[in-house]
């Protein structure tokens, strides 16, 4: 019989062990702080493999037998809550200091290089579609398969659409009536214009993606070592024109990490 999820929880021994899975594969760290979110986040997986601690489900995914077993655990283990217009000074200045540069007949070309749900880049095609920039390109990825498809169908909880203003919900958004109520969903005519695709950011990027002008890597980089935001930002450094604009979260920094960019305000920078 398996125990109770109470008395289970994960050795400090057995939270290395996945501490040191998760940074091997997709170079982010999760501090021993964590350890109450492992056990949350993969309780149900034990259960549903009938797995008596922690110890047997690390067992499990590593092993070849439980290879696509290890990609959910990953997933499950790196999702991470947002919600829409966050840190709003970045919309600001993308809004009033980079698209007054771009001509009509320009395309702009964005990536959201963290993309998790879609509350980001839904938020960025808003103000897009709102200030009339008919070329426009945005392109979303992330390393969790799982939430680049819940951002592809675009429906959201009422809680995390509470920043979107009235009249960006009016234009863009549909509210949830019946089993879907207290929900809203992001217009097909906006869906249609975000490409969402799954990415590593801490590998080397294999598709071509090409060069654009303004990167949203935002509350990643604070998951990652420093020797492993100095590989993602050089990445990230050749997708970039020349003068191209990054984003990151407002709790991170590149002071002493890269040497590729110049900062502009904070949690924004040039390619230098």
């Amino acid at each position: 019989m398996l125990l109770e999820k109470a008395h289970i929880m994960p050795s400090d021994q057995e939270f290395i062990a996945f501490q040191k899975l998760i940074l091997e594969r997709i170079g982010i760290f999760l501090p021993m702080s964590k350890k109450a979110l492992l056990m949350n986040r993969l309780w149900k997986r034990l259960s549903a493999h009938r797995l008596n601690n922690y110890h047997e489900y690390y067992c499990f995914i590593v092993s070849k037998q439980g290879a696509q077993e290890l990609n959910l655990a990953l997933e499950l283990m790196t999702t991470n809550e947002t919600y829409f217009f966050r840190e709003q000074k970045h919309f600001d200045y993308l809004a009033q200091e980079i698209l007054p540069q771009f001509k009509p007949r320009d395309t702009l070309r964005i990536w959201s290089a963290a993309a998790s749900t879609g509350e980001e880049p839904y938020s960025i095609a808003m103000l897009l579609a709102d200030r009339c920039i008919a070329n426009w390109e945005l392109l979303c990825s992330d390393v969790n398969s799982q939430v680049i498809e819940q951002a592809k169908v675009g429906i959201y909880p009422n809680l995390r659409a509470k920043n979107i203003p009235e009249h960006y919900l009016r234009r863009f958004c549909r509210k949830g009536s019946g089993p879907q109520e207290g929900f809203v969903r992001v217009v097909a005519e906006l869906r249609e214009r975000v490409e969402f695709f799954t990415l590593n950011l801490n590998a080397s990027i294999s598709r071509d993606l090409g060069l654009f002008d303004v990167v949203f890597l935002r509350n990643i980089l604070i998951y990652f070592e420093n020797d492993v935001k100095e590989q993602v930002l050089n990445r990230v450094a050749k997708t970039l024109k020349p003068n191209g604009i990054l984003f990151i979260g407002h709790s991170e920094s590149l002071h002493g990490v890269s040497n590729k960019f110049s900062p502009i305000k904070p949690a924004i920078y040039k390619l230098a």
